[in-house]
Formats: structure tokens, C-alpha cells, sequence
């Protein structure tokens, strides 16, 4: 592609594009400018709301591969990248997940997360590479993040994941009808023009991070990562989680503080171990045995109903 042609095609983004309703931007007051970034920003929850039907279809594919032992894995350049990273390193702390279950891959390498790589994002052989270092499979899902779409190391990570037979997921802010990629399912929530233009760190940055708070939280849920609404595989790795899983034992059985921090040191630091001991009054390898069975679900486990 020559420098005319490259130049029309990033003319022709949705995320290039000028907002009409900030052409004013350089001379508003601090309180108007505020006021109009908070009013675009508005539109972001209602742009994913309208892809939930392809987020609901990528959660299924990022459940199949984790039952079957696959990862997940993020890959984005810039800002999408650190998105990808960001959430990935969140889930061992929330879930208490294998650090090796969710990876963020960037453009660059972690260097990148902290300092721009100019020009990472164009080497389109690294993406493809970066899959083939991971060993990507057939248990694998793999989710490209570029608000552009177009982005040459997204794309081509994806494509080789999908040739090596990993389901394939690309988050996107351009339109629908624009995306034109072989992958098994497309997200596309279209946030308008930037503020400022072509910063998609701002509405496309949202959408985006939006997005993968769903895929993981919802993914992790499916396989019971979660009580009622409370975290019950948290890694009790800081005093304020120590303190949360004392609350959570105590929250889900009605015993007090002391027996909460009991339950959790006989049932050797497991948060939902100790659940099931204290609704079940069993031992400790008695309510393992009965989150086995259980696949990993606590309702289950105690015989509550309403497990799906």
C-alpha cells in the first residue's frame, strides 16, 4: 500500500473522524470542557449495550476454552494492548485464576504497557510470532482489541491464532459493515467520533475496557467463581482481601468474625471451602469432595437451588 492510499484508508475511520459537537474544544472553560467530555462519555454503556447478543457469543467461547483447560488471551497494540494486559492481570487477584488463564500480549512487549513503542503496532509478523510463541491451540480463545480495526499486529496475531484453531474474537469500534476479518465473532460498539480527535484512549478506550470487564467477569462466573454476587476464589494476598474473605464466610453463613477466620485457616485459606464447611458442618476434604462434584459452584455444593 503506498503513502496516498495508507492515508485514505485512516481518512476513512470511524475512529478518525471529527466530532462535530467539540469543534469548540480549544476554547472552552474548564467546566464546559468537562461538562462536554462527560457528555460523550455518556454514550459509551449504551454503545455496548447494543453488542451484548456478540459479547454473549464470545463469553461462550471463552467458557468452552477454560473447561477444556484453554486460555484466554487478549492481543492489542497501544491502548487496547494495556486493556488487554490490564484485565488479564486483574482476574488471579478477583478469581483466584492461574496467572497462565488470561494473558494480555502487547505490541512491543511489557515495555510497552508503561511507554509507547512507536511503530509496534505495524509489525504484523510479531503478532502472527507472538501466537506461535504461546503454543495458541484448538483450546485456546484468542481476542484481538484495536479500536481502529486495522491495527497490522492485531490482525495478523489473530489470523495465525485462528489458523492454528483457537476461536478468535475482535473488539472494535468501527461499524459492523466495515469489519470484514475472518473471525468467530466480532464486537462493535460504535462510540462516535472523539472529543479530541483520533484519542481513542477516551470513548474507545471505555468501550473497550467495558467489554473485557464483561467477557472475564461473566466467563469466570459460568465456571463458579462466585457465590450469590460475592468473589469466593479471591487470593487472600493483602490485608484488605484477607479482611474481604473473613466478610464474605460471614456474609454467606451468618457466623461471626472469629468463626469466619477460623473457617478460612481449617479450610487452608479457601474462602469457598470454608463456605461449604460452615453450610454444611463437614470437615474440610468433605467439602472439597463436594465442590468437586459440584464443578466448582458453591451452590451446588451446599444443595442450595437455582444452580444452572
Amino acid at each position: 500500500m503506498d503513502d496516498r492510499a495508507r492515508f485514505e484508508e485512516f481518512a476513512r475511520l470511524a475512529t478518525e473522524q471529527r466530532n462535530p459537537r467539540t469543534m469548540d474544544l480549544d476554547l472552552l472553560e474548564i467546566p464546559e470542557l468537562l461538562a462536554r467530555i462527560n457528555s460523550e462519555d455518556r454514550m459509551v454503556p449504551e454503545a455496548v449495550a447494543h453488542e451484548l447478543p456478540w459479547i454473549e457469543q464470545a463469553v461462550g467461547f471463552i467458557v468452552a476454552s477454560f473447561k477444556a483447560g484453554g486460555r484466554l488471551i487478549y492481543v492489542g497494540a497501544g491502548t487496547s494492548g494495556r486493556l488487554g494486559v490490564l484485565d488479564a492481570s486483574e482476574c488471579p487477584p478477583t478469581f483466584g485464576s492461574d496467572p497462565d488463564q488470561v494473558v494480555g500480549v502487547i505490541a512491543g512487549g511489557y515495555t510497552a504497557v508503561v511507554r509507547a513503542v512507536e511503530g509496534a503496532e505495524d509489525r504484523a509478523d510479531q503478532g502472527a510470532q507472538a501466537m506461535v510463541d504461546l503454543e495458541v491451540g484448538p483450546e485456546d480463545t484468542v481476542c484481538g482489541l484495536a479500536a481502529s480495526r486495522r491495527t497490522p499486529y492485531v490482525v495478523s496475531a489473530v489470523a495465525r491464532a485462528k489458523s492454528l484453531g483457537a476461536r478468535t474474537i475482535y473488539v472494535t469500534c468501527t461499524p459492523r459493515e466495515e469489519f470484514s476479518f475472518e473471525v468467530d465473532v466480532a464486537i462493535c460498539p460504535v462510540v462516535g467520533p472523539e472529543v479530541l480527535m483520533g484519542s481513542t484512549r477516551m470513548k474507545a478506550g471505555t468501550a473497550q475496557k467495558l467489554v473485557c470487564n464483561m467477557l472475564t467477569t461473566a466467563s469466570f462466573l459460568r465456571v463458579g467463581k462466585a457465590y450469590e454476587n460475592m468473589m469466593v476464589d479471591l487470593m487472600a494476598n493483602s490485608q484488605k482481601l484477607v479482611e474481604r474473605g473473613r466478610r464474605t464466610v460471614m456474609t454467606a453463613t451468618g457466623c461471626d468474625y472469629t468463626q469466619a477466620a477460623h473457617a478460612i485457616e481449617a479450610a487452608g485459606k479457601s474462602v469457598k471451602v470454608a463456605i461449604v464447611m460452615q453450610k454444611r458442618s463437614c470437615s474440610r476434604d468433605e467439602a472439597v469432595r463436594r465442590l468437586a462434584e459440584a464443578d466448582g459452584f458453591v451452590r451446588r455444593a451446599v444443595g442450595e437451588a437455582g444452580t444452572t
